[in-house]
């Protein structure tokens, strides 16, 4: 039996632009000792093999209804127009948004019983191509296909999931990096002669990521401030810790306990909604909560998930990230604890065994940038390696 084995170099994570390697592998079982002789000058023959990346589409119909698309350009006809051709696609859910362009691995291979021979394949993503995501209503999946046929026998398709992550706004930079805009300033750095998609990418998360941007809020209801918010910067990326700060030592409306929720919202186009009134979809991660009455001082530590899909927006869904507050306020004055008299004496207080609360929300906008894809790999389980018997 013929095993077909197909490893992603690199790992299965890649980012948008990124040229993605895979090395495929044919393996021709050796013979029993005993038949070796007899079948000595006897071969297996493989017609030819080819590889593609696809991207499908796949969405809730009941939400959500696709536009019209755009006719397939003439190598996508010419490979799938019959049965006996290379169809990557043929048996997929969905709605192909993005295929690369088929290549041959190789015709007419002959391997004798113990053989092996191991081609590369090269394939390259659009920066502007949708990342892989798995929302409510809609989800892109992206699949390395390498079709193999031997001779007299049906095609066999071998399917290598990846993950591809996008940054927003990469294609412009890659523009903008011709002409050494986003190239380091570190002189002890060498600087190519011209970067990669990858370089420019990684340069311009490192730029969004630790850009400064301190910003500050009074927080208030109809009674008046409850809280002074503090956040050192509204872009994070994968695997990184939103650190922020609480001050309710000017507060007019005693602040019993927050919760802090990191969200994303699902936004479909409005021309792919079934429903004009369809309101996005909202899907919670991390969180923490704290009491903080009698507090003067606290302060925020959210991480953001590695597996999560950073801001991207196409033509069908847009996905955008904010902070999700609630406070729940104390409608009248709360005594604390009074002073202690002398050094020696000690304070016990108790809170109300009941309160008259109010609860109160707040979203705050941020952006969810990519990160290295070594980094997301380890937080998934996703294996670079499939085989398949012929």
């Amino acid at each position: 039996m013929v095993e077909v084995k197909a490893q992603v170099l690199g790992g299965p994570v890649h980012l948008a632009g990124d040229t993605v390697q895979v090395c495929v592998t044919i393996t021709v079982p050796s013979l029993d000792p005993a038949l070796r002789a007899q079948s000595s000058d006897v071969c297996e023959v493989l017609a030819w093999g080819s590889a593609q990346i696809h991207c499908q589409c796949s969405v809730n119909e009941s939400r959500v209804h696709l536009p019209a698309s755009s006719p397939k350009p003439p190598e996508d006809r010419a490979v799938t127009n019959a049965d006996t051709s290379f169809a990557p696609c043929r048996g997929e859910r969905g709605h192909v948004v993005l295929s690369t362009k088929p290549k041959i691995l190789f015709c007419d291979l002959q391997l004798l019983p113990g053989e092996r021979r191991s081609f590369l394949y090269k394939g390259t993503l659009p920066c502007d191509a949708p990342p892989t995501y798995r929302g409510q209503l809609l989800k892109y999946a992206y699949k390395i296909t390498i079709g193999v046929q031997r001779l007299g026998a049906t095609i066999k398709l071998l399917r290598v999931p990846i993950r591809v992550i996008v940054l927003r706004g990469l294609s412009e930079a890659c523009v903008y990096s011709e002409s050494g805009e986003l190239a380091p300033s570190n002189p002890f750095l060498h600087t190519p002669q011209r970067d990669t998609p990858r370089h420019t990418a990684l340069q311009l998360i490192q730029n969004l990521s630790t850009r400064k941007n301190l910003t500050q809020y009074n927080i208030t209801n109809a009674r008046g401030k409850v809280v002074h918010f503090c956040i050192y910067k509204t872009s994070f990326r994968l695997g990184e810790d939103i650190i922020a700060t609480f001050d309710f030592s000017t507060a007019e409306v005693p602040c019993v306990q927050y919760s802090v929720t990191l969200q994303s919202e699902e936004v479909i186009a409005e021309a792919c909604r079934q429903r004009p009134s369809q309101k996005p979809m909202i899907m919670a991660y991390s969180k923490t909560h704290e009491m903080c009455l009698n507090m003067t001082h606290t302060h925020l530590l959210l991480p953001v998930p590695l597996h999560v899909t950073p801001t991207f927006s196409t033509d069908i869904v847009t996905l955008q990230w904010r902070l999700h507050f609630e406070f729940v306020t104390s409608v009248n004055e709360i005594a604390g604890p009074s002073p202690p008299s002398g050094t020696k004496d000690q304070v016990e207080w108790r809170a109300p065994s009941a309160l008259n609360i109010e609860t109160m929300v707040w979203d705050l906008p941020i952006t969810i940038l990519p990160t290295t894809p070594n980094q997301v790999a380890q937080a998934i389980c996703m294996p670079a390696q499939q085989s398949l018997p012929l």
